[in-house]
């Protein structure tokens, strides 16, 4: 094998000029794979880590309730139903309190918060906000919300009379930490809380509209004593999130609702995304396969007297064959570690020099896979001319002009 090596090298080393240009095409076409899938990759990371780090990935929520008619007893009769969907009132969970530990066990569960929501007037003097107030355990809801990493004023805490609110929210009502307000809900309960903290997640929804209290507060505001609205999980696999809320609404018997329902197109959106990124892969892949073979194809042309002579000083055709083979990979190797080098510096310039809007990484297996993509497709784009060259007739080759 070392002998056919050696010939490959020396083929390379003669047509040094051909050699160059294919390297420099092979060189832009891995930099190009490399940069353009750790940009989709590191720009798909940071829009789920936007989404998934203000939601719980799983919610399960009490079944919808829905008017039951009595079957007919009379099968020949025919019944002329008027029906109007069931208002959906505010409802706790059945045994919740039976739920959560089995569910901080469950495999793939990394945290469980029990919570109940509901609507509010937030006044402040002569200002006033409609708010969606959310009972919760503090400790519970750090392990789904990152609110506690994104505390601008006072201290994250939910005690029984402190709330916590969003930046937007405090800057309309004119509202810092240490101050009180006046929560009024629908069921014309009233009571003044004082903030004890202030957040800023980056989301206009939550910032602007979200409040959060202690969770036996918000029982008493919304008239739902001892009963929780919503058990919010978050898992570790999160692109499996569907089919765990599936499991475990059959097991359950309550409602689940996963991120993968309730963001429908930015999933479909992130597919689309890594499909584009598939299609740049292969279509670079095949530019150059193609130019490796267009390469090759001329040398085979030009060194058909050399070809001749190795044939017929013993070199059989199996062995020619792995002459070309070997020049693909090598230039499909060289090339395509030279790219991956200038990928990962785009990279880092993207990082330094870019928007700055997220930072994109670099993964170092990157390179080892660049190359071994760019080896194959040496091996492969090879693999015609290298069966011309074994096909050569010894005593016509010598002759060729």
């Amino acid at each position: 094998m070392w002998i056919e090596g050696f010939i490959a090298w020396s083929l390379l080393r003669d047509g040094r000029a051909q050699t160059a240009l294919m390297l420099v095409g092979i060189m832009v076409g891995a930099a190009v794979v490399v940069f353009i899938s750790t940009l989709i990759g590191g720009l798909q990371a940071n829009i789920i880590e936007r989404t998934l780090g203000t939601q719980a990935h799983i919610r399960l929520l009490p079944p919808e309730e829905f008017n039951r008619v009595l079957p007919l007893q009379d099968p020949a009769s025919i019944a002329l139903v008027l029906e109007d969907r069931r208002p959906q009132r505010l409802r706790s969970i059945d045994n919740w309190q039976a739920l959560v530990p089995v569910l901080d066990r469950w495999p793939g569960v990394t945290a469980v918060s029990p919570t109940i929501s509901g609507p509010a007037l937030a006044v402040r003097g002569s200002a006033n906000r409609s708010v969606s107030i959310i009972g919760a355990d503090a400790e519970r809801l750090r392990g789904i919300l990152p609110i506690a990493d994104h505390m601008v004023e006072g201290v994250f805490r939910l005690r029984p009379g402190e709330i916590l609110i969003g930046r937007e929210l405090a800057d309309d009502l004119g509202l810092q930490s240490g101050d009180r307000m006046r929560l009024d809900t629908a069921g014309e309960r009233t009571v003044i809380m004082t903030v004890a903290g202030v957040f800023e997640l980056g989301v206009r929804e939550i910032d602007n509209r979200l409040m959060y209290l202690d969770l036996d507060e918000a029982r008493s505001l919304l008239d739902l004593p001892g009963g929780v609205s919503a058990l919010e999980l978050t898992v570790a696999e999160v692109f499996a999130a569907d089919r765990l809320a599936l499991r475990l609404g059959a097991l359950t018997g309550q409602r689940a609702e996963s991120w993968m329902e309730t963001n429908a197109q930015l999933l479909n959106a992130l597919r689309s995304q890594t499909l584009s990124t598939t299609m740049i892969r292969s279509f670079v892949s095949l530019s150059v396969a193609f130019g490796i073979a267009s390469v090759l194809a001329v040398s085979v042309v030009q060194r058909t007297r050399e070809i001749g002579i190795l044939r017929a000083m013993g070199l059989g055709r199996g062995r020619i064959l792995r002459v070309f083979l070997i020049q693909g990979a090598l230039l499909g190797l060289a090339g395509g570690g030279l790219g991956a080098l200038f990928g990962s510096l785009l990279v880092l310039a993207f990082d330094v020099f870019g928007p700055r809007l997220f930072v994109i990484g670099f993964d170092p297996w990157l390179i080892p896979a660049a190359m071994a993509l760019a080896s194959m497709a040496g091996l492969a784009a090879a693999a015609w001319p290298a069966s011309r060259a074994a096909r050569l007739d010894p005593a016509v080759a010598i002759r060729h002009v």
